[in-house]
C-alpha cells in the first residue's frame, strides 16, 4: 500500500501514548480503543455533515456490477444509524430507487445473529433494543446477500471494530455460511487505523466505502482488478 498521512483516528491515539505516564505500557483494551474511536468519529460526523452524502455517490455507480460480478441480486441490508454515525440513507433510497429489494434488522436474543426484515423508505418502524428503530417483527423475513456494516474504525485489511455486543460478528458468520455475502463497511475515511486486533476466525469486510472513496481489502483487490473504478 502506498504511504499516507495519518488519519484523525490514528493521531489521537497517538496522542493517548505520548501522554501516558508509563511509556513502557503500549497496551489499549478495546473498550478503550473503541471510546476513543467513538469520540473521534463524533468530530467527524461534525466536521462534515454531508459525508454520508458523498459515500453514496462513490458506492452506488458501482455496486450493482459489484454484485453482479458475484451473481448476487439482492437484497441488501442497511442499518438505522445513530447520531454519531454514517447514514446509509442515501444508499438505500438510491437502490430503492433502482428497485432494489432492501431489508433492516432486528435484534431477537443477545448472543445471536441479528434477523432481517423486509423494509424500503417510508415504510412503519419502531423502537427495538438499544432504542434502535427497528422494522415490526410482521414484516416479511429475509436473508441479505449484501450487508452494510456499522463500524468505529478500520483497517486496510477489512477488520472493524464495532460497539463490543458481537452482533454483527454472529451475523456474518452466519450469513456466509449460508452462501455468498458481500460485506461493506460504511466509515469515515478518518476512521482507518493502520491494523486492528482480530481473531482467525473473524470475517473480514470486502469493501470499506467511505466519504473520501471505496478502499479494498487485499483479498478482494485482485479479484476485482476488471473492474474499472
Amino acid at each position: 500500500m502506498p504511504r499516507r498521512d495519518p488519519t484523525p483516528l490514528e493521531i489521537a491515539l497517538a496522542a493517548v501514548f505520548r501522554d501516558s505516564p508509563n511509556k513502557k505500557d503500549t497496551g489499549l483494551t478495546k473498550d478503550a480503543l473503541r471510546s476513543i474511536a467513538r469520540q473521534q468519529r463524533l468530530k467527524l460526523i461534525e466536521a462534515y455533515p454531508d459525508a454520508s452524502e458523498r459515500l453514496a455517490r462513490h458506492l452506488l455507480p458501482h455496486l450493482p456490477a459489484l454484485m453482479a460480478d458475484r451473481g448476487l441480486a439482492g437484497p441488501v441490508a442497511g442499518y438505522q444509524a445513530l447520531a454519531d454515525e454514517i447514514d446509509p440513507a442515501p444508499v438505500l433510497d438510491g437502490l430503492h430507487q433502482a428497485g432494489m429489494a432492501l431489508c433492516l434488522p432486528r435484534v431477537w436474543g443477545a448472543a445471536r445473529p441479528l434477523h432481517f426484515h423486509r423494509w424500503q423508505p417510508g415504510d412503519p418502524l419502531q423502537p427495538g433494543a438499544y432504542g434502535i428503530m427497528e422494522p415490526a417483527p410482521t414484516a416479511a423475513r429475509i436473508d441479505p446477500v449484501v450487508l452494510l456494516v456499522p463500524l468505529l474504525a478500520f483497517d486496510r485489511h477489512g477488520h472493524r471494530l464495532g460497539y463490543g455486543g458481537g452482533y454483527y460478528d454472529r451475523t456474518l458468520a452466519a450469513l456466509s455460511a449460508r452462501g455468498p455475502l458481500l460485506a461493506i463497511g460504511l466509515a469515515f475515511r478518518g476512521q482507518e487505523l493502520l491494523s486492528l486486533p482480530h481473531e482467525a476466525h473473524d470475517r473480514s469486510l470486502d469493501l470499506i466505502a467511505t466519504d473520501e472513496g471505496l478502499l479494498w481489502p487485499e483479498p478482494l483487490a485482485a479479484a476485482s482488478k476488471h473492474i474499472n473504478f
